[in-house]
């Protein structure tokens, strides 16, 4: 027969585990997808890519794209200069990215052809940037209050237990009707994301090759595969680098006009 003192310790562990299980299933979409964009990615990156095009016939265009980005409190600023090859370079792309979901982002394409900044108006977000098939509000972060999350269940990817949650616009322009997102449970990253318009599924997008640099875990490959266009863009994140107290100067309009990013 069981002694009082050992009956009290199973009740007591059987009273954490349910306690545990308890506060897992009470986890939304919501709290997920929050979970996501609160993660640890430093005060400030610096990141050398490439941005690969490839068309239906695969035929491949590579970039060569130098990037920084800042955080100020819940905000961020972006700020991207094409260095290769001759007839991008020095091409800008500069944005503000608030977290208020109430205030429109601030974006702007710097041509050095035509010696012009373009400010990205609200209307033309759903375009694609740069001929890849990322559009300019894919490249910025969305705050998770923008969508209504839902969590439809608990799925193995590539060996690695994920949420998966559904994602509705809030906005009746998106050029999408719904993401589904797959997030990684340890890492708390999306590694797959599929976008969805009225016709079906429109693109998938997956994360790849994710390791710690300076202690953050970081997506090292981005491919984007457009099942509508048959068209496919891969980013390539070689060099990154966290903390670098970068200055305020450098997230400006004149910034990407002089190209002065090195």
């Amino acid at each position: 027969m069981l002694s009082k003192k050992i009956i009290i310790m199973i009740n007591l562990l059987l009273l954490i585990i349910s306690l545990g299980w308890s506060q897992s299933k009470e986890l939304t979409g919501r709290d997920i997808m929050m979970l996501v964009d609160e993660r640890e990615d430093g005060n400030d990156r610096r990141v050398e890519m490439e941005m690969i095009l490839i068309n239906k016939r695969g035929r491949k265009r590579i970039r060569q794209v130098l990037s920084y980005s800042k955080d100020y409190g819940k905000d961020s600023k972006t700020i991207m200069i094409f260095q290769k090859p001759a007839d991008v370079k020095g091409t800008g792309f500069l944005s503000w990215e608030y977290d208020d979901d109430s205030k429109n982002d601030d974006r702007w394409l710097y041509m050095p052809a035509l010696k012009k900044v373009r400010r990205i108006s609200g209307a033309s977000n759903n375009d694609y940037f740069m001929g890849s098939d990322f559009t300019y509000d894919d490249m910025g972060g969305r705050n998770p209050d923008e969508d209504t999350h839902t969590l439809l269940r608990e799925e193995d990817l590539n060996e690695e237990l994920c949420w998966v949650v559904e994602s509705i616009p809030k906005e009746k322009d998106n050029i999408y009707v719904k993401k589904i997102v797959w997030v990684r449970q340890d890492v708390k990253m999306s590694v797959k994301v599929e976008y969805y318009d009225k016709l079906g599924l429109m693109k998938t997008l997956t994360i790849k090759n994710i390791r710690q640099v300076d202690g953050i875990w970081t997506a090292h490959e981005m491919c984007m595969d457009n099942e509508a266009e048959k068209h496919q863009t891969i980013l390539k994140f070689n060099q990154i680098s966290y903390n670098q107290d970068l200055k305020d100067n450098i997230f400006t309009v004149s910034a990407i006009e002089k190209g002065i990013m090195k």
